[in-house]
Order: structure tokens, then sequence, then C-alpha cells
């Protein structure tokens, strides 16, 4: 069995029982001793999980407000946030997006440009982009990917959605965490938004992370990228002075304050 599908079911155990003690590792995985040992390693180093004595806890994390709540957070912030993401991209460019608030806006600044291909899992994402809420069409072509649907987030997910992301490689993967960490990386409260965020990342030559002053130097629950793996960070002024920023700076190609 390959690691990330190791780490991928010990997730799903952990999401089920809480805790989970080395022996039912060793047993529902079908590996040795060892290997669940250093798999728990990586995965606390990661933030998903704390070792404790004979096996593991999940780590406590809160979940995201709802989108409609959101939305409405950080406007201001958000937009200078899209409007400098946007700046880093060239026409003709194929772009993965994931769901959330600030793509939102971040689709809303796409939506002027023309010669973009824009891969996303997002329905709200896609109707923007396709100028369907305005009557018009835009001169970007727009493809929405399938599976499952999200009702909280107005996304998709699932394997077909994996499946479809698979079959794209993309210019520049523009992605939104809810949390992200010098340590940890950037993060995820949902396994399956996690894992559809992890796919695009792959997908992509460059990865760029959008992301407001208050998920600077927050952890959540599932890393979907390695800092060392994130090309560009987005984020507003007011995280200058957060404490957390200076080990991003550290770790990542470039951080842009907008």
């Amino acid at each position: 069995m390959l690691q990330e599908e190791r780490f991928l079911r010990i997730r799903s155990l952990l999401a089920t029982f809480s805790r989970l003690s080395v022996e039912r590792i060793v047993q529902d995985l079908a590996v040795s001793r060892e290997t669940v040992r250093r798999d728990l390693v990586e995965l606390e180093g990661l933030g998903e999980l704390r070792r404790v004595h004979g096996g593991a806890v999940a780590v406590k994390a809160e979940p995201e407000p709802p989108l409609a709540v959101r939305l409405v957070a950080r406007q201001r912030e958000k937009r200078a946030i899209a409007k400098a993401a946007v700046a880093l991209l060239q026409p003709g460019q194929t772009i993965f997006m994931d769901a959330g608030s600030t793509m939102s806006i971040c689709a809303e600044e796409i939506a002027t440009l023309s010669g973009m291909t824009v891969i996303t899992n997002s329905l709200s994402i896609a109707l923007k982009l396709a100028g369907a809420g305005e009557g018009r069409l835009t001169g970007n072509q727009t493809i929405l990917l399938g599976g499952q649907i999200d009702v909280k987030g107005q996304a998709t997910f699932g394997d077909t959605t994996l499946e479809a992301i698979h079959r794209y490689r993309a210019d520049i993967a523009l992605l939104s965490p809810v949390g992200l960490h010098a340590k940890h990386g950037a993060m995820s409260f949902e396994h399956h938004e996690a894992t559809v965020a992890r796919a695009m990342a792959e997908q992509s030559q460059q990865l760029v992370l959008l992301a407001d002053h208050a998920k600077i130097g927050q952890a959540s629950r599932v890393t979907y990228a390695r800092t060392a793996d994130i090309d560009v960070i987005v984020t507003d002024a007011k995280a200058r002075e957060l404490p957390g920023l200076p080990g991003l700076r550290k770790a990542c190609e470039r951080v842009i304050l907008a």
C-alpha cells in the first residue's frame, strides 16, 4: 500500500473514531507496526493528529463558517488579494480554482479578463465566470468539474471530481486554504476539500495561495500542500505584523502583501 493511501485510510479512521491504537491501524492497513509509527510521526508533523501512548488522537479544529457568512467577511481585504493574484496571470493560461469566498471574489476579477481557461469545482464560480449572472458571455472558457455536490460549500467533490482533475494540466492553481502555517502548510478543515485542493496543486506547474490575514499562522485539520511546495502566497497588508508571517516568508518562494 502506498504511503498516500495509508494516510487517507488513517485520516478516515480518525474522522470516524477520534482515537486509534497502533494495533488497530496495523490490522486495518495490513502493514507493520514500524510503518504505522513512521506514518503517525509524519502525520503529526503535518498537524493532522497527535500521538499518544499506544496510538493517536484526532486534532481538534473548528470548521469554517458557512459560505454565506464568509462572503461578507473581510471583503475589502479579499478584493485586494484577488486583484493582486489576477495580476500574476497571463492570457492563454489554464487555471485551477477551488471553492470559497476569496475565490468567488477572485472569479469576479478574472471575469474582466479574456483568453483564460478556468477549471473549477465551484458552482458559483463557474456561473460567475460564464457570465450567467449578467446575461452575457465572457472571453474565457470555463470548465465545471463533475462529482458529488457539497451543498454547504457549493462545490463538487469525490472520485469523479478527482478523475476529472487528473485529465488536465494547468499553468497555475489558485487555491484558498482554511489555514496557512509555516510548519503545517496549506490546510483545510474538510477532508474532501483538501483532497480536491491537493489534486489541483499536483496537476499545476505553479501553486498560488490566496489567504487573508485571519488565516496566516493558523492550522486546521488536513494539510494539502507543504510550505516548500507553495510558489506564491497572496495576503493582505494586515498580515504584515502577524507572528505567523516571517516563517512563511522564509519557507515560501514569494509572499505578496496586497
